[in-house]
């Protein structure tokens, strides 16, 4: 955004504003990606397919009636506020020459598509760049812009990538229970923190050198790059991780217990392994004990957990929590939704907050703004709202399109 240049946001807030990004993608990685940099202040245009929209991830998760006779999924409510939505279609030429013109009022542009998808428009990466040479270009795909050509044109979800990149492998109990997949929508979401910090480090660049480039950020890559010292293990060692349940494995106490009215996770690393000793009435300097803490499969080991578990299950999940983080032992309780909207300590750091939803044309109330900043703290200053919404708002200030274009533009299916 030039500085000469107005926001459209009504009250420019947060340590983003002054950014605008265009963002194309659709579901749930990109668009994650663009959400967090609207929570903090930046002015972001999405784009959606003209007439249809988003259609899937509108719609897809727990639903909600609105007024117009519509459905709103409660994660779109959750995952698009503050953010201005037009339709247009970028297949035509027409819709071509107006993306190029929001292009050249972008500092970034985000989108997800099959490789090769932009290109058959005339969108390519040179044609973006040369409306704009100051812009990043972020493509975000399930296999990257270029690798074997088996792989090219593949679809991929938050499922696929986490299982080609590695993190279902590791993720639920050992052979024969099936792996598991990290839960909600966790590769997509890991590549929407991936696709938002590398887009911010290349506006960075963009800003001290006057020149853009372009992202290719692979859904597996960055699910696979979280998976710490796993392929180092590999490469170097020769061990296949697999699949521990809920155990370190190399030292205990670290899993789940089951109490009398829930479930609570004890993690204990080194000398806080005594701590625990002390709260079940063991001697930790007992050599039985002391070989416990390392030996996790051994007869003493096993006899250890077996008392843990035992001591437990015989009480409810607030008196162990609060015994073991008496002790300074690291314990909490499984959090539900409604135990998580109930605690004391989210309430007290205002975790969740209501704000204005135009799709349900009523206030609504869910996770508020992270992380917390000190000068310039990020917000919502609007939920989500009805495809093409901002249409008049965008094309008119931004392109300068009269009245009779754009009605022109959508009887032909443009917008």
């Amino acid at each position: 955004m030039r500085a000469d240049e107005e926001t459209l946001i009504p009250q420019p807030f947060g340590p983003l504003q002054g950014i605008r990004i265009l963002s194309t993608g659709t579901l749930m990685a990109q668009p994650y990606a663009v959400t967090l940099a609207a929570e903090m202040g930046a002015e972001v245009i999405q784009i959606e397919r003209a007439v249809v929209g988003d259609a899937a991830w509108r719609t897809l998760e727990f639903p909600m009636p609105c007024d117009d006779g519509t459905r709103v999924a409660a994660a779109w409510v959750q995952t698009r506020r503050n953010s201005f939505h037009v339709t247009l279609d970028l297949s035509t030429p027409e819709g071509k020459e107006l993306f190029l013109g929001l292009v050249a009022k972008a500092d970034i542009w985000m989108e997800s598509s099959i490789p090769g998808t932009y290109e058959e428009w005339g969108l390519d990466d040179a044609t973006v760049l040369a409306a704009n040479p100051k812009i990043v270009i972020a493509h975000v795909s399930g296999y990257g812009q270029f690798g074997h050509p088996d792989y090219m044109g593949r679809a991929s979800y938050d499922f696929i990538g986490q299982a080609f990149g590695g993190l279902m492998n590791l993720t639920g109990f050992p052979d024969p229970e099936p792996p598991v997949k990290a839960t909600p929508w966790t590769g997509d979401f890991i590549t929407g923190l991936f696709c938002i910090w590398s887009s911010l480090a290349g506006y960075i660049s963009a800003q001290r050198t006057g020149q853009g480039q372009v992202i290719d950020l692979a859904q597996y890559e960055a699910i696979h790059h979280t998976l710490a010292g796993t392929m180092v293990a590999y490469y170097e060692q020769g061990l296949v991780r697999e699949r521990s349940g809920n155990k370190a494995g190399m030292f205990q106490p670290y899993d789940a217990f089951q109490a009398s009215d829930g479930w609570v996770v004890i993690g204990a690393v080194g000398t806080v392994y005594d701590r625990v000793c002390r709260v079940l009435g063991l001697n930790p300097n007992e050599e039985k004990w002391r070989s416990a803490y390392g030996n996790v499969e051994s007869p003493e080991g096993i006899e250890f957990d077996a008392i843990l578990r035992g001591w437990v299950g015989e009480r409810p999940v607030k008196e162990v929590v609060a015994a073991m983080n008496a002790a300074e032992v690291a314990c909490s309780p499984i959090m539900t939704a409604k135990d998580m909207a109930e605690d004391p300590h989210y309430q007290a750091r205002n975790i969740h907050i209501e704000w204005e939803d135009l799709c349900l044309n009523r206030k609504v109330k869910g996770t508020g703004i992270i992380p917390k900043f000190s000068a310039t703290p990020g917000g919502v200053w609007r939920g989500s709202v009805s495809l093409g919404y901002d249409n008049d708002l965008v094309y008119k200030r931004l392109l300068s399109l009269s009245d009779a274009r754009l009605l022109e533009l959508q009887s032909q299916g443009v917008i």
